[in-house]
């Protein structure tokens, strides 16, 4: 007998604790990537038809015009009325597509917008920490200006995160780009990523405090 009793019951025990652990982790591994964890292509509809091909790309409307606050706090605001009446008090005026949006507009009641990106609530995110470091809009919300209906195209998962963090010459911009859709580095790519990264002081927490607080 090479082993006791005890010590062949104990090696049971442990490769079966192995086994299991590994088909845990993998099952987390594999229920944390599905669709349904991290949203990915969930594509809501809205109460205005509401698109963003035409206005951030066949008209160039810039971000920031109607997530007015992205730059200045954590949250990219969500436009109010007043905002989309600036220009549909004259523009399509009588619009039957825009018949929540003036009478949200007569009455002073908001419009209740299906939020597409959301993170869990236990982590911290701060847009405008991102975009005034050069984070384009583009490198977490997708091509938006080519999207008729808005898509929650990236994962936005821990992991997701952290790469950028660890690479963030990978998603830099010069900050007065980052909301151009289009914008590509002209030169090596990689070399433009480095010198943006020393240029706006780029150097991204990578502890669980970052993110978790």
């Amino acid at each position: 007998m090479i082993f006791t009793p005890r010590a062949d019951s104990t090696l049971r025990q442990v490769v079966v604790g192995g086994i299991l652990a590994a088909s845990l982790a993998v099952g987390a591994v594999y229920y944390y990537s599905m669709p349904r964890y991290t949203r990915m292509r969930y594509t809501p509809a809205q109460p205005v038809s509401f698109s963003h091909e035409l206005h951030a790309g066949k008209l160039g409307l810039s971000c920031i015009y109607c997530h007015s606050e992205v730059e200045r706090t954590s949250v990219a605001n969500v436009p109010n009325t007043q905002t989309c009446m600036n220009c549909h008090q004259t523009i399509k005026a009588n619009s039957p597509a825009l018949a929540a949006v003036r009478d949200s507009w007569e009455h002073g009641t908001p419009i209740h917008w299906k939020q597409v990106h959301r993170l869990p609530d236990y982590a911290y995110f701060n847009h405008s920490l991102h975009v005034t470091r050069g984070v384009g809009c583009v490198s977490c919300h997708g091509q938006v200006n080519e999207m008729p209906v808005v898509t929650h195209e990236k994962p936005l998962s821990m992991g997701w995160c952290l790469h950028c963090h660890r690479h963030p010459e990978q998603n830099l911009r010069p900050a007065d780009q980052v909301t151009n859709m289009t914008w590509k580095a002209e030169g090596n790519p990689e070399e433009v990523g480095k010198k943006l990264k020393d240029e706006l002081n780029v150097f991204p927490p990578q502890s669980c405090q970052g993110c978790h607080r």
